[in-house]
């Protein structure tokens, strides 16, 4: 799948032809993040994922870091050009980088929401469609 940032400056192919998961993450964090109702993610593994592997395109992006509620850590890399967040990758409490990262879902083209799970529902400022999977926090670790 192609993603790419809103000037073009930051552009990659995904690791792999589909996400692990897709979510939509209703918590006061990924509002804010997406000025939106919700934030939109799609779940890849983080070892070939370009943005963390290669290094050209590394030093493209900006990383802010955040704790997060469950005390673990969030690297939040974005386009040092147009601004645009491209992927969370969370560290445990440890310090030890998790096997997965969330590239954010409007960059990626062609990105499906069908089936995509919700979470942080307790949060929500929309309502959750009936019968959809959702958690009222994180989901289990995809």
């Amino acid at each position: 799948m192609n993603v790419a940032c809103q000037c073009g400056s930051i552009a990659f192919r995904t690791p792999t032809p589909a996400p692990v998961a897709v979510y939509l993450c209703h918590c006061n964090e990924c509002r804010r993040q997406s000025s939106s109702a919700f934030g939109v993610s799609a779940t890849f593994p983080a070892a070939d994922l370009p943005p963390l592997s290669d290094p050209a395109l590394r030093a493209r992006l900006g990383v802010w870091s955040r704790a997060t509620k469950s005390g673990t850590t969030i690297d939040c890399y974005f386009c040092k050009t147009c601004g645009a967040r491209i992927v969370h990758h969370g560290r445990s409490a440890q310090g030890v980088a998790r096997p997965t990262a969330n590239i954010k879902g409007g960059l990626i083209e062609g990105l499906s929401l069908e089936g995509a799970s919700h979470i942080w529902t307790r949060e929500a400022v929309v309502p959750i469609p009936a019968g959809a999977v959702s958690w009222p926090e994180s989901p289990p670790p995809a």
